[in-house]
């Protein structure tokens, strides 16, 4: 389908559902007017087509206006639409302490097998730009690569080019985008998902393997060592929640698919929602610290460690009744 003919036929689903976000408020039973129950019923189907038409932009027509569009309608819609008007901090808090967990440690098998495939990916992408290195070009770019043979890193321009606060905003932005994507692929069969993970996989083995051609590796993973265990986490997650949402489409289950996806969805939504607050923290550590020659590669290493572990206990709770409801 041409662009212009995509914008043609979907435009008016995003219009009305924007509206429709606009006439509910970013608060729920608080906005200009109480919603009804048709309105909400249809403001969830518009929400749906969105994310269908998000992934399929982002894999068809990435980087134009419709895709940021689409991308930004669809945090908003989530944020809208999972918002609980009646006891919102304590239902804050029991999100991430009771509700997060219990669907965390639902799909750990899943995310398991999520996490050996990128290992995997990775490997093979590292195999292959130890073999030809001109592959890191396609992730890094002909200037990278020339700074690579002058010993230079091309994240310096980190630290020189814009103020730590800016970058900060620019890498979560950046990062929430990959994650969002991941997920919403999941509307697509989990086809875009599995895309994410494999390409992800392979930049991360390709340019190991160019900067250990060059001899630069050290420096790669002094950059690294104090986001990038969050960083992929949080990814792999996020594409983990993808897949719960494919499976709920392509899986035969004894149950009617409505009561399938339903459940699927809800618990996508879930992985989804409690793994996007720490990109924000992710992005500051990666703005300031990361590229701070200020810090060494044992500070970094347990910054990242430390960031990891942290992660994990508030995810998985392993400490916590698991028996509750």
């Amino acid at each position: 389908m041409r662009y212009e003919r995509f914008l043609e036929l979907r435009e008016p689903i995003w219009k009305r559902f924007e509206e429709g976000l606009d006439r509910l408020g970013d608060r729920p039973g608080r906005g200009p007017s109480p919603p009804h129950h048709e309105e909400l019923e249809a403001l969830a189907l518009n929400y749906r087509q969105v994310l269908h038409d998000q992934a399929l932009a982002s894999a068809r027509y990435a980087g134009t206006a419709a895709d940021r569009r689409l991308r930004r309608l669809a945090v908003r819609g989530t944020r809208v639409l999972s918002h609980d008007p009646t006891h919102s901090h304590r239902g804050l808090w029991r999100f991430f302490v009771r509700t997060y967990p219990r669907i965390f440690r639902r799909h750990l098998p899943l995310l398991g097998l999520v996490c050996l495939a990128f290992a995997a990916i990775t490997l093979f992408g590292l195999a292959a730009s130890i073999y030809r290195p001109g592959l890191g070009i396609r992730f890094l770019g002909p200037e990278a690569l020339v700074g690579l043979k002058e010993g230079r890193m091309w994240t310096e321009a980190l630290t020189s080019a814009v103020p730590p606060t800016i970058s900060s905003s620019a890498i979560a932005t950046n990062n929430l985008s990959v994650a969002i994507t991941a997920w919403a692929g999941g509307a697509l069969a989990g086809i875009l998902t599995v895309w994410v993970v494999i390409n992800n996989g392979l930049m991360l083995g390709s340019i190991i393997g160019v900067t250990l051609h060059y001899s630069m590796a050290h420096r790669l993973f002094e950059f690294i060592a104090a986001h990038g265990p969050l960083e992929l986490s949080l990814i792999l997650v996020a594409a983990t929640a993808g897949l719960v949402l494919g499976r709920g489409l392509v899986v035969a289950e004894d149950l009617p698919r409505r009561i399938v996806l339903d459940r699927a969805a809800r618990e996508s939504l879930i992985l989804l929602g409690g793994t996007l607050p720490w990109f924000v923290l992710l992005g500051v550590v990666e703005g300031v610290v990361s590229p701070s020659e200020q810090f060494g590669l044992g500070f970094k290493a347990l910054v990242g460690v430390s960031l990891e572990a942290l992660f994990l206990i508030a995810a998985i709770q392993p400490f916590s009744r698991r028996d509750l409801p």
